[in-house]
């Protein structure tokens, strides 16, 4: 399908084929007909995009810090890498726009296939031909209502937000400062709230057109006396209410809304504008200043536009969706027209037309711009497949995948094209030979032909399976959200593949007995690697041999300056991220494993405690006790300096003594012998070597370098980990607990299996 995609990178603007959506739970597809361009958002936008890198960091000085900090701990290879890869990358433009459902999600009611529908969401209602939008940013269109109309949904929404933030009164006077299309559209619902209303713009036309629409009077700016003019229309009072609607990074708005506001008047900023306060002539009318938030409460609530949670109408009563469907009544009773605001409409194949007015390439007059798609187009759910990069034939498909010569590339499917795959997965997967990039999938498709592009991958497609089903492809990794590694990792291995899953293996014990039953069912014939890459640092493999032999327990400092991660976050998400220690602090048990050959026997934890910003996983100690008398602790906080080094890593044992720092240093000292290394330009966390010692295992050059008993091991500990923090006393690490495997997979032992299932 098409869709309009900006490189934040270039600021280029392309029209890409990407693979089309699927429809996800609590999610409706939709077929667009129209949507609607954002002049104000999407230009903002496109400006900071084409900036230089210098001028984007001037843009973002609030982000200078974070780099510099990030060079200083992790080096300016590892930061150049990162901030790079995080520019690069797919802006999926558009964020308003109205079409047919083709597909409804799993717990969606309401909807059904057929329906016309208006959406919004920026990610979401984009400018594609199919987009997949969460039912909480999804309204149907009255029947009176066109396409054209209903397309500005979001925009309609957001000024009808701005027009309750204002809280006018019947018969208050009203001035809006900026008549673009938000500007516009607010003239027309304070009037048929009652208002009187004043325009404002430093264009005559859309003055002349907000009065034609409604507008009681009107103003042009630096040409009429804007102060006299509304001290004219409002008696010499001053106006009740200003809305700024204007985009601009002058001063001059606030500054004239405050002139023309009466004592204690409202101020609401819904334009991007800046707002520095000219304190005295606020202070003296002892005026409100509001900065609207988009479109209602809902705006940025991951658990209202992600999950599909609504705010009680008891205690919202307008939220996102409520206010989207009222302002679509409003066009249904007559009392908003938009047909006059249309000035421009292109094809979706024409996109970038639409933007050259935006950018003043097109030297013409626009208020409301339309992108169209095809109505020929048969509205259905479309098939999925591989899309073709780079005109690469179409792979073939098979249950089992052929044997392969020992000298043939190893074909690579990657399912998640998220952050860590771009920053660091695939640039070290880029440096391995006798490999080959084969196909990438990404519940996002424009993320998906992205990466394929710029990796080199030969296909891309939004569904994972469709790597599942090919035999060119040797392995997956999957580099998904964590609910489902264990999931996608069972359904690759019994299609025949070869699986490097990203940590953690699992959230759940149902999920690590699933693991367990598809590694046994494959035995030797399919492998699984899990990504624990900090045992395969070159400080962590010379820690090891620096400490060989040795004929007594360790004692093992791990401090963690994790950084803080919002409430509400996916990763603390019970079920969708598991929380922190099960998917972060899983690493450094698996760590400790390592340098003890041994594995954890009982666990202990304890977490800080009072009101606080951050979540109960985000700062806790843990204290680990190993099979072979070793004992180990983990200090995980989130509650530290992002200046500060994230990782240190302590070794005592044998009258000796060693310490990794961050994975850029390492010291050792025994009997007077020193030892130190330093890699001053990046640190090397281990991804490199995992991945290499993934694929000699693969092409039978060596064994897999971890027992999946130690995987299963470090999932026990991190479960052990949270239950002590419940219960407040030790926990022991129990693999007798699961169900017995195979002697290819470890020995774990077939007991008591009944009561932990239960538990």
């Amino acid at each position: 399908m098409r869709q309009v995609i900006l490189s934040y990178k270039t600021g280029t603007l392309t029209v890409a084929d990407v693979p089309p959506p699927l429809v996800r739970p609590g999610a409706i597809l939709v077929k667009n007909v129209k949507s609607a361009v954002s002049s104000g958002t999407e230009k903002l936008v496109m400006d900071l995009a084409r900036k230089s890198l210098i001028g984007k960091v001037l843009a973002r000085p609030d982000q200078v810090r974070r780099v510099i900090d990030k060079v200083r701990t992790d080096g300016i290879l590892e930061a150049y890498q990162q901030v790079a890869n995080r520019l690069d990358s797919p802006v999926p433009l558009g964020y308003s726009c109205a079409g047919e459902i083709i597909a409804v999600g799993d717990v969606v009611s309401g909807f059904r296939v057929g329906d016309r529908v208006a959406c919004a969401g920026q990610g979401y209602a984009s400018h594609g031909e199919i987009v997949c939008i969460p039912k909480n940013l999804c309204v149907p269109i009255p029947a009176t209502v066109d396409y054209e109309s209903a397309a500005f949904v979001m925009l309609g929404a957001i000024a009808l937000h701005g027009v309750r933030m204002a809280k006018p009164q019947l018969g208050e006077r009203v001035v809006v400062l900026g008549l673009g299309l938000l500007g516009q559209i607010t003239a027309q619902i304070l009037k048929a709230a009652g208002c009187h209303v004043l325009g404002v713009d430093i264009e005559a036309d859309k003055v002349s057109l907000a009065r034609r629409l409604g507008a009681e009077a009107g103003s042009v700016m630096v040409k009429d006396d804007v102060i006299a003019a509304v001290a004219e229309f409002t008696g010499g009072v001053g106006a009740d209410a200003v809305l700024i609607l204007a985009g601009t990074t002058s001063n001059q708005p606030i500054e004239v809304a405050g002139e023309i506001s009466r004592e204690r008047g409202r101020i609401v900023a819904v334009g991007a504008v800046r707002l520095d306060i000219p304190r005295n002539l606020f202070f003296e009318k002892e005026l409100g200043v509001i900065v609207s938030r988009a479109s209602g409460p809902g705006t940025f609530d991951s658990q209202y536009e992600e999950r599909g949670l609504d705010y009680p109408v008891s205690y919202v009563r307008w939220s996102q969706q409520r206010n989207m469907e009222e302002f679509l009544e409003l066009i249904s009773r007559g009392q908003v027209d938009l047909g006059p605001l249309i000035t421009h409409r292109f094809p979706i194949e024409h996109a970038s037309e639409a933007y050259d007015l935006l950018l003043g390439r097109k030297k013409e007059p626009y208020i409301g711009v339309l992108l169209s798609y095809d109505p020929k187009e048969e509205q259905r759910l479309p098939a999925t497949g591989l899309l073709s990069i780079n005109q690469a034939p179409v792979p073939k498909k098979a249950s089992r995948p052929s044997a392969r010569k020992a000298r043939q590339p190893t074909k690579v499917g990657l399912i998640g094209a998220g952050l860590f795959a771009k920053t660091t997965l695939l640039p070290a997967l880029k440096g391995i030979s006798n490999i080959k990039l084969s196909a990438v999938a990404s519940a996002t498709g424009s993320s998906a032909r992205h990466v394929g592009d710029k990796f080199g991958f030969e296909y891309c497609t939004a569904d994972y399976r469709e790597l599942l089903r090919c035999s060119d492809i040797d392995c997956v990794f999957i580099c998904t959200r964590h609910h489902l590694h264990a999931p996608m990792a069972v359904e690759a291995l019994r299609a025949g593949k070869h699986v490097f899953v990203e940590k953690p293996l699992a959230l759940t014990l149902a999920q690590v007995y699933d693991v367990i039953d598809a590694v046994k069912d494959q035995g030797s014939r399919r492998l699984l690697m899990v990504g624990f890459n900090r045992r395969f640092s070159p400080f962590s493999v010379q820690a090891k041999q620096w400490l060989t032999p040795r004929t007594e327990p360790l004692i093992i400092n791990c401090r963690v300056n994790a950084g803080f991660v919002p409430k509400d976050s996916w990763v603390h998400d019970p079920v969708e991220g598991g929380g922190r220690i099960i998917g972060e602090v899983c690493h450094f048990v698996d760590l400790i494993q390592y340098l003890t050959d041994s594995v954890p026997t009982r666990v202990y934890a304890e977490a800080i405690s009072g009101a606080s910003v951050f979540s109960a996983q985000d700062n806790v100690v843990i204290t680990l006790k190993l099979a072979d008398g070793s004992v180990a602790t983990i200090t995980y906080t989130a509650a530290g300096d992002r200046a500060f080094p994230r990782e240190r890593i302590e070794i005592f044992g044998g009258g000796a003594a060693c310490a990794i720092d961050n994975f850029r240093s390492i010291s050792f000292r025994k009997k007077g012998s020193r030892k130190n290394k330093r890699n001053l330009l990046r640190l090397d966390r281990g991804h490199g070597a995992e991945c290499e010692a993934f694929f000699a295992a693969i092409r039978g050059e060596n064994p897999l370098p971890v027992d999946f008993n130690e995987y299963v091991y470090t999932t026990l500990a991190t479960f052990a980990t949270e239950e002590s923090l419940r219960c407040g006393v030790s926990i022991p690490v129990n693999p007798g607990a699961l169900r017995g495997v195979e002697k290819e997979t470890g020995p774990l032992v077939q007991e008591n299996a009944e009561r932990a299932m239960d538990a």
